[in-house]
């Protein structure tokens, strides 16, 4: 045991679990926390923002980037509430993010006195947008609160955690004895089921394997390569998805191509994934077909689509085993490679005919090296990148998942540069969704994170404003938006401000953006754009 405060022993407890950033933002029940990371700065740096809501968003980039934990420290009641959007991000997208939050003073906590930053239960709150959450009450609680808080983490589906310490058991001292991280291990695949799986696979006559965030989660991609490649089976990937198999293999497709192959398909594989959209879609699985679901949350199971086999196990321990098994089963197969290519081309064919975003979104892909990782808002370039963006590696790539969550990109962005520093980031922006945050161009500038960021300027909430425009005779509310000069207004942040016209002119400005190793912002006006849900969400389909 050794003597500490409360706050020493929060910060000694997180670097045993391997944290080595923290995104925070300091006050006053937070003092002996950065006080004891101030202690600590040669192992741990801290990147300080100018809102509660960019420490949870950048956690969240960084983790889902890299397959670290992200953390996060911010203050309680209203600081914690505005971090609960990049949380709840984190939630829908399985992000192991660990929030550390502080609170009212130990003796007055649910007394109702109206104290600073007081907020009625804020563990059973956070718990709305958290996998777990927890208290320490004094110093001696910490590393078992943050141990519990990894155990969490590294177990089952990852999701955020939030762990909470009052000011004056940040401040008191006490004896406290640091615990090593628990040893964890993830669920093998009942064999009985496997087998099932394997032969059901084996006989088929034309698999179809649906995946989505679980597999880079799991470190599976190879896995998923070979058991696609034995089966010759199409791999079909959600926005999170996107990288577990490379879009340049012949049996990578996004979710348009599901629409297409999904009723032809007499066996499901569904791996890491809601399965959500094609679960209740006119063109989802029938009875006649064999859905075979495997994820590590025993709760997804079912939750969309009522599999006939259920497998509860890791993605990469449930493939291996499948991959072994399979291959006693399996009946010969021909190549798929020229069928599936033709089908690849007539759907990037569909999705060029969305102009602009196609040129702009296909400028950033050529520009982007295959190993750069691309964060798109929900805006009318980004919604085009969910669905049609090529992507070739896994964690590079980041959405907002089901959330949706408006303003998330640009901070979600500078966490995932953080995180990657030898590698480029681009964030992809609307007006609207970078206004969210554009007081992060601080953060940025400050802490010389080197990202692009691309903000496409049509002076609307554009989707929205389109919506409004066809269902209601042209009509418009609360839709046009009042800018800045937003390459000005870099500048003003002291990062580089450039501007582009054409898919073209952007081209030449993002490449020389990319190679300057500096901050910099792209601002693109641009005209209303047509929408892409025609194709994504076909009527009748």
């Amino acid at each position: 045991m050794a003597q500490m405060t409360g706050g020493q022993a929060l910060v000694q407890s997180i670097l045993k679990h391997g944290i080595e950033v923290v995104f925070g933002l300091p006050g006053v029940q937070l003092d002996w926390a950065f006080d004891a990371l101030y202690e600590q700065q040669d192992k741990v740096k801290v990147y300080h923002t100018r809102h509660e809501q960019a420490t949870s968003y950048m956690a969240d980039g960084y983790a889902r980037t890299t397959g670290k934990v992200g953390a996060c420290l911010v203050v309680p009641g209203p600081g914690l509430l505005n971090a609960m959007a990049g949380l709840s991000t984190a939630y829908a997208t399985c992000s192991p993010v660990l929030c550390m939050t502080g609170q009212i003073q130990s003796d007055l906590i649910e007394v109702g006195r109206g104290v600073l930053h007081e907020v009625p239960n804020q563990l059973e709150m956070v718990r709305s947008v958290t996998k777990w959450s927890g208290r320490a009450m004094t110093p001696a609680e910490v590393p078992g609160i943050v141990t519990e808080a990894f155990r969490q983490l590294r177990t089952g589906r990852a999701r955020p955690v939030e762990i909470e310490v009052p000011p004056d058991v940040l401040q008191a001292t006490g004896d406290v004895q640091l615990m090593e991280p628990v040893e964890t291990s993830r669920p093998g695949a009942d064999p009985d089921l496997i087998e099932e799986a394997a032969k059901a696979l084996g006989a088929a006559q034309r698999p179809i394997i649906f995946v989505g965030g679980g597999i880079a989660a799991a470190n599976a991609t190879e896995e998923l390569r070979e058991l696609a490649e034995m089966l010759q089976a199409p791999v079909i990937m959600s926005a999170n998805g996107k990288g577990a198999l490379s879009s340049r293999h012949y049996l990578g497709h996004n979710s348009l191509a599901g629409m297409d192959l999904l009723p032809k398909s007499d066996v499901v594989l569904v791996v890491g994934t809601r399965f959500a959209q094609p679960a209740v879609a006119s063109w989802g699985p029938k009875s006649q077909q064999t859905v075979i679901q495997m994820d590590i949350d025993p709760d997804e199971i079912g939750r969309n689509y009522q599999p006939n086999i259920g497998i509860i196990a890791d993605a990469k321990l449930g493939m291996t085993d499948l991959i072994k098994r399979v291959g006693a089963h399996n009946r010969k197969r021909d190549s798929i490679e020229d069928e599936m290519t033709q089908l690849k081309e007539t759907i990037e064919d569909k999705f060029f005919e969305v102009q602009p975003q196609a040129a702009f979104a296909t400028v950033i892909r050529e520009e982007l090296p295959d190993d750069g990782i691309a964060v798109a808002e929900s805006t009318q370039v980004g919604y085009w990148m969910h669905n049609a963006f090529p992507v070739y590696k896994p964690r590079t790539y980041i959405s907002s998942g089901y959330q949706g969550t408006l303003g998330y990109g640009f901070a979600t962005a500078l966490g995932a540069q953080v995180g990657n520093p030898d590698k480029k980031v681009v964030s992809v922006n609307g007006d609207g969704g970078f206004m969210f945050n554009v007081q992060e161009l601080s953060t940025m500038a400050m802490h010389h994170i080197n990202l692009v960021a691309i903000v496409f300027s049509d002076g609307a909430y554009g989707n929205v404003k389109r919506i409004q425009q066809q269902s209601f005779s042209g009509r418009t509310i609360a839709s046009n938006l009042h800018n800045p000069d937003f390459s000005k207004l870099a500048e003003l942040f002291g990062v580089v401000g450039m501007r582009a016209t054409s898919p073209d002119d952007l081209r030449t400005v993002l490449r020389s953006a990319l190679k300057m190793n500096e901050p910099v912002l792209i601002e693109v006006p641009v005209g209303e754009m047509p929408s892409i849900w025609p194709i994504v969400r076909p009527e009748g389909r």
